[in-house]
């Protein structure tokens, strides 16, 4: 029996264009795995708008808990560790890493160097700056001063305040958190998603400081994404396919370099909290 030649043709095509699709994702690059690791600042620079003080991470006890994080998170196999410094190589490599040496766990408290250092030694990740900071000449990216002036000028200091009023005891609680919790738990809890710190209520709530001419509360957003963006630009740039990539970042960044990792062609989240519970210092359990 004839088929049609319309049907005939429709019969044809089809497995034909399984083929090509088949064939498409064949050549398709593999995805790059990226998993965003917020920390916390462990030397205590100061230099945010809210600063906590936290405990020396140099003790035995906190050393062991850096380290269970350490193996825990190795589990996720980084081929790459990115971290909060600048390069001015071409492939984003560090010399300060190149000088690491695990003798200096001992004495250098910087997150960087407890955490993305360490991960990376025992990994054998290459390690890579990413930081984005203005250059001579360029805009400031948190012009968190120009939104204060505002505020003042156009009586709207209360819903400044307001703004700010959730972030200041989040950390607080989190800074006493510190005496009965381990390191792989303070990262978890700075590390869930919505938290004050993380989330983007303080940001999208400055959006109105200012009036319908002078918009500073946009624009320090807007300059805040464009940090992250070129920070994420970077990400991309020192990596392949098939890349794992471990980010280790201020957590005030969380947000967009995990909304980057999750929406960009070709890139794929992974989440970090899954890799923390699995953190234990010995044969006992994470609480000190």
């Amino acid at each position: 029996m004839k088929l049609p030649v319309a049907l005939a043709l429709l019969t044809f095509a089809l497995p034909l264009a399984a083929a090509t699709k088949t064939a498409s994702l064949a050549a398709a690059p593999a995805p790059i795995s990226v998993m965003v690791l917020g920390a916390y600042h462990f030397g205590n620079p100061g230099q945010d708008v809210n600063n906590m003080k936290v405990d020396s991470v140099l003790t035995p006890q906190r050393q062991a808990e850096l380290a269970a994080v350490a193996k825990a998170i190795a589990a996720f196999k980084p081929t790459r560790v990115m971290v909060e410094m600048q390069s001015k190589a071409a492939d984003l490599s560090l010399t300060s890493y190149a000088k690491f040496t695990p003798a200096d766990l001992a004495t250098d408290a910087n997150e960087i160097t407890q955490i993305g250092f360490r991960i990376a030694r025992l990994t054998g990740a290459s390690v890579h700056g990413i930081d984005e900071q203005p250059g001579e000449g360029e805009p400031d990216y948190f012009p968190y001063d120009k939104l204060q002036d505002a505020a003042a000028k156009f009586h709207q200091q209360a819903q400044f305040d307001s703004a700010n009023a959730d972030i200041g005891p989040w950390l607080k609680n989190f800074e006493a958190a510190q005496k009965t919790h381990s390191v792989a738990q303070m990262l978890t809890m700075i590390n869930t998603p919505g938290n004050a710190v993380v989330n983007m209520d303080f940001y999208y709530a400055m959006l109105a400081i200012g009036d319908n001419d002078a918009q500073p509360g946009a624009d320090l957003n807007a300059m805040w994404y464009l940090r992250n963006a070129k920070i994420f630009g970077k990400l991309m740039h020192a990596s392949q396919p098939g890349d794992r990539v471990l980010v280790v970042y201020g957590s005030g960044h969380s947000f967009w370099l995990r909304h980057f990792a999750q929406l960009t062609p070709g890139y794929r989240l992974v989440e970090v909290l899954p890799y923390l519970k699995q953190a234990k210092v010995g044969s006992g359990a994470q609480s000190r």
